[in-house]
């Protein structure tokens, strides 16, 4: 059997600019993720650690490390991860980021919740037993990012279901948690330069005008173009139609 590469990837091509992905079923019976590069390929458990790997018959190191917290907590010892098992954790963290990054692009949007959610809680899980700021940075500095693919992720579940007011709550409250970060780190530069939250800022807007106008609504715009080009007479009926409206809902 050859061992070439560029047998299986010819009918494959990298295209720069896109990002490809395919599923596969393995040799093991098992879905695959393949997600191809400019140099090959990365093949990806779809479930578990991506690289199918259980470091100490863990799921991942991660909860490995967790398990170890938890066994010291018990025992009311202190507990402090080493910068090797921080850079540890980074490095598998990678793993999960092009697993999530390559979800989203097959529209597997709760699959990219999953792994985004796992590498928040590994961020978190860092900066609380790490030795030092530093190290706590050197992983933590990723959270907006995480964040704004998750909120991504949950959004546009939503406008699936054509449930843009929900979109627009989770895209608002995405954007107040990577704010509330930048307040913990307190650098309010890093906020007002922040892509994330431009990203989202400009998203919302366009699912806001995607939102159905409501009978409340469509009455007050149309009173207020009333008044605009001086129809008060209009302008007054729709103000009574607006209080009757309101009166009714109480």
């Amino acid at each position: 059997m050859s061992l070439d590469l560029n047998d299986l990837l010819h009918d494959w091509p990298h295209e720069p600019g896109l990002i490809k992905v395919r599923k596969i079923l393995g040799s093991d019976g098992r879905e695959k993720l393949q997600l191809r590069i400019d140099l090959g390929l990365i093949q990806m458990e779809a479930i578990g650690r991506p690289d199918g790997i259980e470091p100490h018959d863990c799921e991942s190191l991660l909860e490995y490390h967790q398990q170890r917290a938890l066994k010291a907590g018990k025992k009311e010892q202190a507990f402090t991860l080493t910068s090797e098992e921080i850079n540890e954790l980074q490095q598998e963290g990678v793993q999960y980021y092009h697993r999530y990054i390559s979800l989203f692009q097959i529209s597997d949007y709760l699959g990219v919740i999953r792994d985004t959610h796992r590498n928040l809680e590994m961020f978190e899980f860092v900066a609380k037993h790490a030795p030092n700021e530093e190290l706590a940075w050197s992983v933590e500095q990723f959270t907006p990012y995480v964040r704004m693919m998750n909120t991504r992720a949950k959004a546009t579940i939503a406008i699936e279901r054509a449930d843009f007011a929900e979109a627009v709550k989770l895209i608002e409250k995405g954007m107040e948690k990577i704010r509330a970060f930048y307040a913990e780190c307190s650098n309010a530069e890093m906020e007002s330069q922040s892509p994330e939250l431009g990203f989202l800022s400009e998203w919302l807007e366009e699912v806001r005008k995607k939102q159905p106008v409501t009978k409340l609504e469509k009455m007050q715009r149309e009173m207020d173009t009333a008044v605009a080009t001086e129809a008060y007479e209009r302008a007054a009926e729709l103000r009574d139609a607006i209080r009757q409206h309101l009166q009714n809902q109480k």
